[in-house]
């Protein structure tokens, strides 16, 4: 009986195909296949992120919608010239591919780090956000203290900022040392703290103060708690530290997240409102978290901030002590890169290097 022949009509090139032998067709299967799934591969999203170096702020100018970045109220702020900028790192995370992080890990100003490493397991994307962001209000809130404690304001607590649309507008001032409310010690945030737990809102209030080393004694009709606010009720920003006869306004808002710009912040204030000036119209760029009592810590991403500082145009980079492991070896040229431990070196290697001195480096 006849043999039916294979039909190879739908193929082209069928025929030639067949006539080769099973190694070389088993061979030619074979290297589709991995092409294709090569392909396949380098477009499957990886659990990879992308840092680049992001945007650098002047912290003595404005903000991309032209908003003063650090507002003084209350005192007319110095002429200012030169930069104080800080710099921050962009995070390219959205559906990236293996294709998209192989071509990342080849640029020189392009880092691919484990996704886990930016945004923590088990904490969603809005969670780390939501952290950033407060983790930047706390910066500036630290920057504030530490720049008017290098200032040498007096140290105690009290008042840092009345809310205009607060209990406490026209009545208490920034400055005014908290001692008593309502006949009650309150001369710590514990002490307030239990003042104001046993008051009712719309209550008025005697309040007891010293205000230019002078002792003054006021009410205040308290308003609603705001939760998470000591202050809440008077409508005003406590601290315990160095305060001012003025208002510190910190601009931004969630343009940027993280608590890295804390030294630029608290820098730009003593430009602002000091005695003198510390860029000498050079372009200064930095990073560094800063504590109340000025004490400057080590960030992440500092070779692409340096990077972004650089491009910008910066001469002098300020780093944090901590970071000089990270500096080394990846300073862009022509950028001075200046090591800090605290606020206070950044304001004297600053002076020094008007005057021409050496300053410590990484």
């Amino acid at each position: 009986m006849p043999t039916a022949s294979p039909h190879y009509a739908r193929v082209p090139g069928g025929r030639a195909f067949a006539s080769l032998s099973r190694r070389v067709r088993t061979l030619i299967i074979a290297g589709v296949l991995f092409v294709v799934l090569f392909i396949l591969a380098l477009t499957m999203p990886v659990p990879y992120v992308v840092l680049t170096p992001g945007p650098t702020l002047d912290t003595l100018g404005t903000d991309g919608a032209g908003h003063q970045i650090i507002v003084i109220e209350g005192k007319t702020p110095n002429r200012t010239t030169g930069h104080l900028n800080l710099t921050t790192v962009s995070i390219v995370s959205n559906s990236l591919t293996a294709f998209d992080a192989l071509k990342a890990w080849l640029k020189s100003d392009e880092v691919v780090v484990p996704r886990s490493s930016i945004f923590p397991p088990g904490q969603s994307t809005q969670q780390t956000n939501q952290q950033n962001t407060q983790d930047f209000v706390t910066s500036q809130d630290d920057a504030t203290a530490a720049a008017l404690c290098e200032l040498h304001y007096p140290r105690g607590f009290g008042v840092l900022k009345v809310n205009t649309d607060g209990a406490s507008h026209g009545v208490l001032e920034p400055g005014d040392f908290i001692k008593t409310l309502d006949g009650k010690s309150a001369d710590t945030s514990k002490k307030l703290t239990a003042v104001l737990a046993a008051e009712t809102p719309g209550k008025t209030v005697p309040v007891s103060v010293v205000r230019d080393a002078k002792p003054a004694s006021l009410s205040v009709t308290l308003g609603k708690p705001i939760q998470g606010r000591t202050g809440g009720s008077l409508g005003i920003t406590i601290a315990d530290g160095c305060l001012a006869p003025f208002t510190v306004d910190l601009g931004l808002g969630n343009e940027i997240g993280g608590p890295s710009a804390g030294l630029m912040f608290a820098l730009g204030i003593i430009d602002k409102v000091g005695t003198e000036d510390l860029t000498g119209g050079k372009f200064i760029a930095g990073t560094g978290t800063i504590d109340p009592q000025g004490k400057v810590g080590p960030i992440g991403g500092i070779q692409l901030k340096m990077i972004a500082a650089r491009n910008k145009g910066a001469s002098v980079f300020l780093a944090p002590a901590g970071n000089c492991d990270d500096v080394r070896k990846a300073t862009p040229h022509g950028l001075q890169v200046v090591k800090v431990s605290t606020l206070h070196d950044a304001v004297q290697d600053l002076l020094d290097i008007q005057q021409g001195k050496s300053v410590p480096g990484c």
